[in-house]
């Protein structure tokens, strides 16, 4: 225990490898509706490359866990813990979901980076996760209409993997993304409710994919 940095040692190593402008920017976020609207102004990332928050600064590009530990990272600088959640879906429909949840007044709310316009933060008015959760539901679609959310993981403290240096380095942030792959699922949904779900509706499917980067599509397996 003794060993474990402070929330407070563990921004200021981030801080203290970021250049003048890079600090700006970063201690400019103070409120998670600036942190979503940093993330929002940040182009999609189509790599298949996982970045650190540091990264995310100097590249200025992100994909979704990029964006959810950047948003982790710059929580934990307003004194929030750095909790990821993962959104799950239907296996070989659809990609997962990164979510960097926080509480306000007992009540959830989330900063996340998502290619699609209706999958991004929340206001922090959900009385649990599964509501927040939940409300991801309608805008969580594949590239062919399949409504494909069918699950939450419990969160991941990043803070319990500060030894890895996620905060600044990219093998850390790698590490940080196997590590979200093994937590507990918790369903959303009967397999029974599941079967009989109708694909997403036209109108909900354009606005939700709106601005999309379709070069950074998941492609459905089935």
């Amino acid at each position: 225990m003794g060993s474990q940095p402070s929330a407070t040692q563990a921004i200021d190593g981030l801080i203290e490898r970021l250049n003048e402008e890079q600090q700006a920017i970063f201690e400019g976020l103070n409120s998670p509706a600036q942190i979503q609207a940093y993330l929002d102004r940040t182009p999609y990332s189509t790599e298949d490359t996982d970045r650190s928050p540091r990264s995310v600064i100097r590249d200025g590009v992100a994909h979704c866990l990029d964006g959810g530990l950047f948003a982790a990272a710059a929580l934990r600088r307003l004194g929030y813990p750095p909790l990821l959640v993962d959104l799950l879906p239907e296996p070989g429909t659809d990609d997962d979901h990164i979510l960097a949840v926080y509480r306000r007044q007992g009540c959830f709310g989330a900063v996340a980076k998502s290619n699609f316009a209706g999958i991004r933060g929340r206001a922090p008015v959900y009385r649990s996760l599964r509501e927040l959760a939940m409300s991801y539901f309608e805008f969580y679609f594949s590239i062919d209409g399949h409504r494909s959310l069918r699950a939450y993981s419990v969160p991941l403290n990043l803070a319990r993997l500060d030894s890895l240096n996620w905060l600044w380095d990219d093998a850390g942030a790698a590490e940080v993304e196997k590590r979200l792959y093994g937590l507990r699922a918790i369903q959303l949904l009967t397999p029974q409710v599941a079967a009989e779900l109708t694909p997403v509706d036209r109108l909900t499917y354009e606005a939700g994919s709106l601005g999309v980067n379709w070069g950074g599509v998941y492609k459905p397996k089935h």
